[in-house]
């Protein structure tokens, strides 16, 4: 009896691992498989070594990528509105953006011009949207060089 209990108990283990804990399933934004290195040493990307701040790359994704460092980790968001359809306003850009005083782009959120709905980058939800951002892995690779891919 006690081995049944542990098998049982090792194959509900098994069975429910995921790979990284997020769902790449969207019907607006399609699967494009891309690895790039971030090198943080370089001016461009110096950013993302103080929390709360992001960049983006045009490397990676549909329409590029958003890299933001969470203060605990990094995550990565397709830089497409992922509730709409592609269009020439479905790509995202963070709040404030538009504004002359660089100090009041906002890095820890981004915007659909479409529909104005604002993603938090800590989460990638919207609320009331149906889909969050589309999230990518990161991996720190060490020395200030982050791996990102779909």
């Amino acid at each position: 009896m006690k081995k049944i209990i542990l098998l049982l108990t090792l194959l509900s283990f098994f069975f429910s691992c995921s790979d990284n804990g997020f769902n790449n399933s969207n019907p607006y934004i399609p699967n494009y498989n891309f690895s790039i290195a971030i090198d943080m040493n370089s001016v461009d990307n110096s950013k993302l070594l103080y929390m709360n701040n992001a960049i983006y790359d045009s490397r990676g994704g549909v329409r590029g990528i958003y890299i933001f460092n969470t203060g605990s980790g990094y995550n990565a968001f397709d830089a497409t509105c992922p509730n709409q359809v592609l269009s020439s306003c479905s790509i995202l850009h963070f709040k404030n953006s538009d504004s002359i005083d660089p100090l009041k782009i906002d890095y820890a959120y981004l915007v659909c011009p479409c529909d104005g709905a604002e993603y938090f980058l800590y989460s990638g939800q919207s609320p009331g949207k149906q889909y969050p951002l589309k999230q990518y892995r990161v991996v720190n690779m060490g020395n200030n060089e982050l791996r990102v891919s779909n």
